[in-house]
């Protein structure tokens, strides 16, 4: 059986979509999948094993990107087509069956949408993949003799982004309460900068930001016991890998993005859904439902 599966351009939507890829997965155990996405997220899926082919595909003008996708698939004929971008582009393949999602805003959380085009119930989780060495990788860098805190300080837009002075003061409080703090941030510049006043605050923060394959971030944020971070890509793969995870929401929705894992929780900054500003957001907050999240028993697969 062969399964083409088109998903998300941004690191948390891909992650968002891993759950029905999951159960696709569980039901057709013998399949050979190909997956599409955004160049951001393919390292995502590129452990899985029934993942045969990762194909990166950048958004171009006049919608090229979606010739260049089909001049890669055109060739194979597709058991299954699964389209999350909501395009037509599988009506230019040879799909036995198409499901496509629909573009638009709609109420309710991503994790449910994704999940109804299969009409699946209870709505499936989330998942990360690593390989062996990713996992070797991370039990090195972070021995469970130790209790991590990963914190995640940087988003992709500055309206998402909690003040730097209270992630400090929070690993600071945590600290003394016998966590580590980890620092996790995306590739470039730009995702340095954001994260440098955390990292010139925190000098004894073992820093693993950076451009890391996704499972290999995976593998790190497992040997986490707590991660605390903005609405990011990071706060859905710390989700996903089941550690207990705390999302920081201001402007952004949690009502749609809430982080979808087995230890996952929110807290949002007072006022309007959408519009309340993330500096409402206060540090005793923040604190008190991470002792939360560290006190409750852990849930497992």
């Amino acid at each position: 059986m062969r399964i083409l599966f088109i998903t998300a351009n941004r690191l948390g939507d891909a992650v968002i979509s891993t759950g029905l890829l999951s159960e696709l997965l569980r039901r057709h155990p013998q399949a050979e999948v190909t997956v599409a996405c955004g160049p951001v997220a393919a390292s995502l899926f590129e452990p899985c094993q029934q993942v045969v082919r990762v194909i990166a595909f950048t958004k171009r003008r006049w919608d090229l990107h979606w010739y260049d996708l089909w001049r890669k698939c055109v060739g194979t004929r597709w058991d299954l087509a699964v389209d999350l971008r909501g395009s037509g582009l599988t009506f230019a393949l040879r799909s036995r069956v198409r499901r496509i999602l629909r573009g638009g805003r709609r109420p309710g959380r991503r994790l449910g949408h994704v999940a109804s085009l299969f009409h699946l119930h209870p709505v499936p989780l989330p998942v990360t993949w690593s390989t062996d060495a990713q996992r070797r990788t991370a039990q090195g860098f972070l021995p469970r003799s130790s209790r991590w805190l990963a914190l995640a300080p940087t988003a992709n837009w500055d309206g998402k982004i909690w003040p730097p002075e209270r992630f400090v003061r929070v690993a600071q409080t945590l600290e003394r309460e016998g966590l580590r703090p980890v620092l996790f941030y995306g590739p470039g510049a730009e995702e340095r900068k954001r994260a440098q006043p955390v990292l010139d605050a925190l000098p004894d923060a073992i820093n693993l930001g950076g451009a890391r394959p996704i499972g290999e971030v995976a593998a790190l944020l497992g040997q986490c016991a707590l991660f605390i971070g903005n609405d990011s890509g990071l706060m859905h793969v710390a989700a996903a890998t089941s550690i207990p995870t705390l999302g920081l929401f201001g402007p952004s929705r949690a009502s749609e993005y809430a982080p979808g894992g087995l230890n996952a929780s929110f807290v949002e900054a007072p006022g309007i859904e959408g519009v309340a500003p993330i500096d409402g957001l206060s540090v005793d907050t923040v604190l008190a439902a991470a002792r939360t999240r560290l006190s409750l028993p852990r849930q497992y697969d």
